[in-house]
């Protein structure tokens, strides 16, 4: 990226005319570029019309693997590549995807990084809200335009999901059970006819080979509307699991949060596995309701206590470490963020929180800097 000018008056806090800006989150195709592109010239299997990679491909990118020339490929999912495969068989057909799960199970990432490996493009994303409206489903009009001109091709402004019908492309619906139910219903023709009408000018977009869909909803939170029987039939619905053990939970954390270390330059050490492991089985003992050796049962709390806030925690608590201690993480970086994640409600939850604590955190063996930390801050 070239280095643009900047002013800055009188040199206010040293900062130089010349600056190279940065954004704070690279969409996947261009974070793993090279990842993509190796895999493209490796790539010699049969692939789908419009893709820039073959099924067996896509798999590889997210799942992780070597190709034959040695070029490692990181995992971009850590679970079963059975599910994956499913997910990315589904997309081949005319069939939508669903990607259906608890909060923090990794379905944004995967939808992400599944329209970045098919289609070298995941920015085709509409975000469903409960104000989430039909023209952000369809289209919506130049309004200054419209009222000039009339109904026109150039007063019409294409939806994510337009675009995606014209160019062979996956289009991305985020929180699908969040948008109104009238909204949903939109998608029905799209996803039966692969045709978009414009009734206004007697037209219709008609989808290009490559075009699919590709849904995120949460199966406990269930959002304000769910899906008509009638939407859920034109879907193929995968459900991606929680980490199914204690080291593939750790793992993902730890990739994850040394990813995010690097992404926001923060001065601090890489979090010690031993406390990442902490952090999880803590979750994962609050989640389930007993602990991990199965001998003492504990209260849930309200919330999902999920891989993404465990990784939202331990970001905080390196965050604390690099700008408010010495660089390394520990027990008191790490405790706030804890409480904060578990006590969601400060009645039922405190509760929770203060009973696991005293039975179990401070009862066991080398978590006594953990125990007194959290209990020093409330």
């Amino acid at each position: 990226m070239a280095a643009t000018k900047t002013s800055s008056v009188n040199g206010i806090n040293g900062v130089s005319a010349d600056t190279t800006p940065t954004v704070l989150r690279e969409h996947a195709e261009q974070q793993f570029a090279e990842e993509l592109a190796e895999l493209a010239k490796a790539d010699t299997r049969p692939r789908p019309p419009q893709w820039k990679l073959s099924p067996w491909a896509v798999a590889t990118y997210l799942v992780g693997g070597q190709l034959d020339n040695g070029f490692e490929v990181t995992p971009k999912y850590i679970g079963s590549r059975r599910t994956i495969e499913i997910a990315i068989a589904t997309l081949a057909t005319d069939r939508a995807l669903l990607l259906l799960g608890v909060p923090g199970t990794a379905k944004t990432w995967v939808s992400e990084h599944l329209s970045a490996a098919i289609s070298g493009n995941s920015t085709l994303l509409v975000q469903g809200t409960a104000g989430t409206s039909e023209e952000a489903m369809r289209y919506g009009w130049n309004y200054a335009r419209l009222l000039a001109e009339g109904p026109s091709r150039a007063a019409l402004v294409s939806s994510p999901l337009m675009r995606a019908m014209q160019t062979g492309q996956i289009a991305r619906v985020e929180e699908l059970t969040r948008i109104p139910a009238d909204v949903q219903d939109s998608l029905i023709t799209i996803l039966s006819e692969k045709t978009l009408p414009i009734p206004e000018l007697g037209e219709e977009v008609q989808a290009v080979k490559g075009f699919n869909v590709i849904a995120t909803a949460n199966n406990r939170d269930k959002g304000v509307n769910e899906l008509s029987s009638a939407l859920k039939r034109r879907f193929n619905t995968v459900i991606l699991p929680v980490p199914e053990t204690i080291d593939e939970e750790v793992s993902i954390v730890q990739r994850r949060v040394e990813s995010l270390g690097r992404a926001l330059e923060l001065p601090a050490e890489p979090p010690a596995l031993e406390e990442i492991r902490r952090l999880v089985t803590v979750f994962r003992e609050l989640r389930n309701g007993v602990t991990v050796d199965g001998k003492t049962k504990v209260k849930s709390p309200t919330g999902t206590l999920s891989t993404a806030e465990a990784i939202s925690v331990m970001g905080n608590g390196l965050a604390l470490a690099a700008h408010f201690g010495d660089g390394t993480l520990r027990a008191d970086d790490v405790a706030s963020g804890l409480i904060g994640a578990v006590v969601k409600d400060p009645v039922q939850d405190q509760v929770v929180w203060k009973e696991y604590l005293e039975t179990v955190v401070k009862e066991r063996e080398g978590w006594k800097d953990l125990y007194r930390a959290c209990r020093d801050q409330g």
